[in-house]
């Protein structure tokens, strides 16, 4: 009886077709089911093999469901870009095409995985990682961790003010972590003040010691640093503090402290990240700094001049008003690239209601250093091509990064890059097929460390443990820590819009009251939810987009489900957890197309 059980509640986890979010080059598929393993031992695979035809005896008809026909619509979304669509016949290799779950990829995935057999005593090292950061780091303790000789090079040049860090790379350094840890302490100053009318007796008082701040922040950073060089150590990852260049294709030149070293390897990850840009105009690198300075910054930044309206701009802007300064935003263009525009304005309107000011369509002519150290900035509006300025005690520039490969001589190794970034192909291999690049340096893919941890991770399974998963960069959430934090997975409106056609696409949306908004009256104006979906069939959600707060923590089980094929009836049929923030998504009824107010009368009902 017991064993029958655990059969039962097996076959049907390994059935639910959409549970998978990996992919493989060789899925195991059957009439009710698709699998792809982890494991690296061919036997334990089989094992697995065998499972799966059991599990799918017992269960029979099971799957109440069925599959839904929603590969048709994925198919159109892949081609705009640039991907072939499962309507094409099975590739000259005979492997058989790739049938994702959630949407189709079989272009990438006709080729069979390589495989790269360790060659000892031919190289110093069967792997060379180049970059100590998330995706890097992630890569080198997998491949040791499947027997693998690795190295892992990392250094950093300090910023143009002096600044510089340990290893772990931008995100533990100038990057998630800090930028987390500023944002909460600006989010706790707000509640502190909320607090009173809650009931607490609160000083009036009440204001941040940005050098403890400070002090708080680097002590963590550092105790992670000491962490990462442990790990390193106990992993067997040989962690080398240099810059490495390529002398030719299995060899590499790095400059240590005591001298050059050169060192040889079978195979090459790069995953080297990338770094702030300046603008080229007068006083930038003199009197400017960047978000790789900011967070250790040895004197409070006061008035502030931020130039950029991408997320890492706007993020530092966020948390320096939440900490009692005075940020202006500088935007060339638009605000957050690449994001849902309409979602992009209310996040932009949520912050000039704080008392961010914006100066829109304006670039930065020149800064300048007065006497009593404050910077004069000059700059243009480009539509009326007025000219003004003002005076800010700091600039930050963040109007975007450019990828290091300056230093790596890729030349003498024959890898190609592309806009100082390299470009890869499904496996995350360059031109050169045993030089790979992970992370932040890869063209085109998303510049998020979970995206570099993982796709290192599989990149390494791959080489040295058997697997045939790869990385899918498609549909991978991510959060804006703005004051009212946005977060988002799938396809923007506009986007969706430009792959299917606005008469394919039903959105649904509304605005919200976050119960701890009420009591000390938090402005709920720019609390809103959407979800982008096919407009007929089974309505699948293309995109879900969400602005309120604790927002990443709201996004990422809806991320689980968008990439599980969540559709429009799903979610409605879902109960929501009340009273949260996050049950929004489940009460979305009203559409854009209906011209219906969004807005809602009560928060029960």
């Amino acid at each position: 009886m017991s064993l029958t059980l655990w059969n039962s509640r097996f076959s049907v986890t390994l059935l639910r077709q959409h549970s998978t979010i990996f992919t493989s080059a060789a899925p195991i598929t059957s009439t009710h089911s698709s699998y792809y393993t982890f494991k690296s031992n061919t036997q334990q695979q089989n094992r697995n093999l065998t499972i799966m035809k059991t599990t799918n005896q017992l269960a029979g008809g099971a799957d109440k469901g069925g599959n839904r026909s929603s590969n048709s619509a994925r198919n159109a979304r892949n081609v705009s870009q640039g991907r072939t669509s499962l309507e094409s016949s099975a590739s000259d290799t005979g492997v058989p095409p790739f049938n994702h779950p959630h949407c189709d990829r079989q272009a990438q995935y006709q080729q069979p995985v390589r495989k790269v057999k360790p060659l000892r005593g031919n190289y110093d090292y069967d792997l060379v990682v180049i970059g100590g950061g998330s995706g890097g780091l992630a890569c080198a303790k997998e491949a040791v961790a499947h027997g693998a000789r690795v190295a892992c090079l990392d250094f950093v040049k300090p910023t143009p003010t002096g600044t510089k860090w340990g290893v772990g790379g931008t995100c533990v350094n100038v990057g998630c972590i800090p930028k987390k840890l500023m944002h909460q302490a600006s989010l706790l100053g707000e509640s502190v003040h909320e607090a009173a009318a809650y009931g607490w007796n609160v000083e009036d008082k009440i204001k941040p010691d940005w050098s403890k701040l400070v002090t708080s922040v680097q002590n963590h950073i550092k105790s992670v640093n000491w962490v990462t060089r442990v790990d390193m150590r106990d992993k067997k990852v040989e962690y080398i503090n240099g810059l490495g260049s390529f002398v030719d294709s299995h060899t590499l030149s790095a400059k240590l402290k005591s001298g050059d070293r050169t060192i040889t390897s079978q195979t090459f990850v790069i995953a080297v990240g990338g770094r702030p840009r300046y603008p080229n105009i007068p006083g930038a690198v003199e009197y400017g700094i960047t978000s790789d300075d900011i967070f250790s910054l040895d004197r409070e930044p006061g008035k502030t001049l931020v130039v950029g309206a991408g997320y890492i701009g706007l993020e530092c802007a966020g948390f320096l008003k939440g900490l009692g300064y005075e940020p202006t935003v500088m935007v060339r263009s638009i605000v957050l690239r690449g994001f849902d525009q309409q979602m992009a304005g209310l996040v932009a309107a949520s912050m000039e209601e704080r008392g961010i000011p914006f100066l829109r369509k304006t670039v930065p002519l020149s800064v300048e250093k007065q006497a009593d150290g404050r910077l004069l900035v000059k700059y243009e509006n480009t539509e009326t091509g007025e000219v003004d300025s003002d005076v800010f005690d700091t600039v930050l520039w963040a109007i975007g990064r450019k990828g290091l490969v300056d230093d790596l001589n890729l030349q003498n190794a024959g890898v190609l890059s592309q806009k100082d970034k390299i470009p890869v192909d499904s496996e995350e291999t360059t031109n050169v097929p045993h030089i790979y690049a992970v992370g932040d340096i890869i063209y085109g893919k998303p510049e998020l460390t979970p995206v570099a941890v993982l796709a290192g991770r599989l990149l390494a399974r791959r080489l040295y443990a058997d697997s045939t998963l790869r990385m899918d960069y498609a549909d991978v959430a991510t959060t804006v820590f703005t004051p009212l934090e946005y977060a988002c997975v799938g396809l923007s409106e506009e986007d969706a819009v430009k792959t299917y056609g606005a008469e394919e696409i039903e959105v649904f949306h509304g605005y919200y009251k976050p119960t701890e908004f009420f009591i000390p009256q938090k402005s709920v104006r720019y609390c809103y939810v959407k979800a982008v979906a096919q407009r007929t069939g089974d309505q699948l959600v293309y995109g879900l987009h969400y602005l309120g707060p604790v927002a990443g923590e709201v996004i990422q089980g809806f991320a689980a489900a968008l990439k599980s094929g969540l559709t429009i009836p799903t979610l409605m049929n879902t109960v929501g957890i009340h009273p949260t923030t996050a049950e929004e998504f489940t009460r979305l009824s009203i559409t854009k197309r209906s011209g219906l107010d969004p807005t809602p009368a009560s928060c029960c009902s």
